[in-house]
Order: structure tokens, then sequence, then C-alpha cells
């Protein structure tokens, strides 16, 4: 798997990903850790391990190092075997620890876990130091706060938000906060909760957790100090029953926040008090044309660093949609929609050049990459592909 790895990996990709967790122009949420202009960079890919009860040939957490002067892409390695499915990582605010979800588990079971590392400064190599409980099934999502003080882990399949204290040496402590959310939606796959993601405001006050199940984004204010959590007034928004809400993104200044919908395969904006935390429906606009009757779910949303385009991708249609926004009032107008290249689009990503987008197709085991046209925001595929087993996440931090 190695050896095939370092064959199907090319260098004019590794230079438009770089430093792809730069992140966007605006102010990006507290606990968005992601690496900064550096001389050069490691770079952390989770995947599946396992589809079902399939293994996809991952043995866990990867490593490369990348060297944006020469364009440079080191053999990828195995950084953190012994986990299953780490597919959301992240890091606390100094790059000095990794923190991962083992996505296992099943309803009414308890089986997921969280996995916390301490990185080499010189070799970026990961030091496992501790696990504990997610105390639910299928971690989705995790974040660390910007105070790195709390770690907070969304479990899908039980619909739970959990927070744990930080330890100074970067190891999961005790467990400091916990929400179980109730109820259920019109959908088959809504008969109980689904907590997708946890979001953190850009001034680290509100967290914001997209419930699939309950078609509502949750909002809580955090204690950093405490390392805990209450639910905010207003605690929700609700969104048009059976849309299933997944991912969160706030847009330029944090005025305007926007949610991309697994089984509606739609996009809300919303307008966001920054004073209160509330958000208010702005416009819900499908990602899909009129006319589509394939099986679909929404995956990923971003938005681009000139704060003009926002994409969120398609599983099943296995497409990104482009959108523009009005800067005056967070409104969509739909541009675009592009093949991915690949099947199940889990995650895509923006280079920080903001000049290509990278598509990570889960089960075709490849990264495809995308031209942006600054102007129109449309994309075009460069005809570059990277094959790695069941890509999901990638993380970059700053390296010597």
């Amino acid at each position: 798997m190695q050896k095939r790895l370092r064959m199907k990996l090319t260098t004019v990709v590794i230079a438009s990903a770089i430093a792809l967790a730069a992140g966007p122009s605006y102010a990006a949420p507290a606990g968005d850790h992601s690496a900064k202009a550096a001389g050069s960079y490691f770079a952390y890919i989770g995947t599946y391990t396992e589809n079902g009860s399939k293994p996809t040939g991952s043995k866990g957490i990867y490593i490369s190092r990348f060297d944006p002067k020469g364009a440079h892409f080191a053999p990828l390695e195995l950084a953190a075997g012994g986990i299953r499915n780490p597919t959301a990582l992240t890091t606390d605010p100094h790059h000095r620890f990794l923190y991962a979800v083992e996505e296992i588990g099943k309803l009414n079971e308890i089986d997921g876990s969280i996995y916390s590392y301490a990185i080499d400064p010189k070799s970026g190599a990961l030091k496992f130091l501790n696990k504990v409980s997610a105390e639910g099934g299928n971690p989705a999502h995790l974040v660390v706060d910007q105070t790195g003080k709390m770690l907070i882990d969304a479990n899908y399949i039980s619909g739970s938000v959990i927070s744990f204290a930080l330890n100074p040496d970067g190891s999961i402590g005790k467990r400091s906060g916990f929400d179980q959310h109730q109820g259920s939606g019109p959908d088959p796959r809504q008969k109980g909760p689904h907590a997708h993601e946890v979001v953190l405001s850009p001034d680290n006050h509100f967290l914001f957790v997209p419930d699939l199940g309950l078609d509502k984004v949750f909002i809580y204010r955090i204690d950093p100090a405490h390392a805990t959590f209450v639910p905010n007034e207003p605690a929700f928004v609700s969104v048009n029953p059976g849309l299933g809400p997944r991912h969160f993104v706030f847009g330029a200044g944090a005025k305007f926040a926007y949610l991309v919908c697994e089984m509606g395969s739609s996009v809300v904006a919303f307008s966001y008090d920054h004073v209160t935390g509330a958000l208010k429906v702005l416009q819900t606009v499908s990602t899909l044309p009129p006319d589509f009757t394939g099986v679909d779910n929404g995956g990923e949303i971003q938005i681009d660093r000139s704060e003009k385009f926002l994409y969120a991708s398609n599983r099943g249609d296995d497409s990104i949609t482009l959108f523009r926004i009005n800067p005056q009032d967070g409104t969509l107008r739909k541009v675009q929609k592009t093949p991915t290249g690949g099947k199940i689009p889990r995650h895509f990503i923006i280079d920080p050049s903001n000049k290509y987008l990278i598509a990570e197709n889960q089960n075709t085991d490849s990264l495809v990459d995308f031209a942006i046209n600054q102007n129109t925001g449309e994309l075009t595929p460069t005809g570059d592909v990277v094959n790695t087993p069941a890509p999901c996440w990638i993380l970059f931090v700053p390296a010597p």
C-alpha cells in the first residue's frame, strides 16, 4: 500500500495543497487551528480503515511533509495505527497535539473513542498519549477551543455532545460537559438525534451543533475555564423538516453562516447575531438541479478566501456545487455544478492561495484537483489525481 501511494502522489497536487488548512481570510471560528504560512508543513491524512466490516486498505492516520519552495512531497508514512476510522482530526492552538475520533459504534452502544497524540516538532511523528470513551456511538467531529483548555466532540449515532478538559501535557482529561439530544424527524433516517459537527464562533463564545436527526442547529455558550457548555437562549434554530443538517461554516465577518444539509441536499443561509448567538434563516437553496432524481447526500461546505463563493459537495451525484455570495444580505446564487471525478466526495478543501479546490473521493481512493477561476469561482479539473485509501480529512501544521 505504501509503495502504491508513493508512486501515485503527484507534485502538482502538492503545489496546490502545501498549506491546505490555512483557511479563508475571514475570521476563522475559534478552534480552527489550521496551519498559517510556514516554510514547510506536516500533512496528516484521516481515513476510513474499514467500510462496514470490509477493510479499505488504510491502516490509520498518515503523515507526509511538504516543502512549498520545491513543491516536494515526501513519501507517505503511517503516523498512527491501531485506530479505526480516524475520520476527523484537529490540533490545539499551538500545534503541539493532535486529536482524532475513532468513528465506530452502533445505536445504543458507546463504542466510540477519542485519541490524543503529541506532535514531535522536528519530525512530525505522533506519540500516543491516551484515549477516552466518547460516551457515545460514531464520534463524527471534534474541536479544541481557542484557549486550548477544552475538547468538544459530536457523537453521531447516539446524538450527544461531550466536552473534556485538556491536560497540560496534551492528554485528554476528565469529562466536563455533556448534553444528550432528544427527539426525531420525519424521515426514516431521523428516528433519533444525530449530532454531526461541533463548530465554535470566531469569538470563542458560542458552540454550534448541526443535528441531522432533529433538523436543528443547537447553540451553546461555552466556558473554557471549566471546559464545559450550557444551552444558549435561543437554544437552537430549526430548518425545514427532513433536510438533515450536517456541516456549518461562518461567512465574512461572521455576519452570516451557512449549513449544508445531508438528506435534503440543500444549503441554508443564516444571519448571525454575535452578541446573542442567534441564527435567523435567510434562504434555503438546493445544491442539485430541479429534475434530479437519484440518491444523494450533502457532504462538505466551504467558503473561498475572497469571500465571494461558497462550495458544497454532493455524495451520490458526486459533484460540487458553486454559489456566489451576495455580500450585502448573505444570500446565495447557484452558478455551477462540477463532477468530482470520483465517488462520495465526503470532504473537500480550498488551498490558501485560493487557486485550487481538492475533492476527497472516499469510495474511489482519490484526491482530485480543480483550478478555481478567480473571477467567477468556477472549477476546472487540472487532471491531477492522488491515490490514497478512503480519504476523508486533511490537516496541515507548520514544520521546521
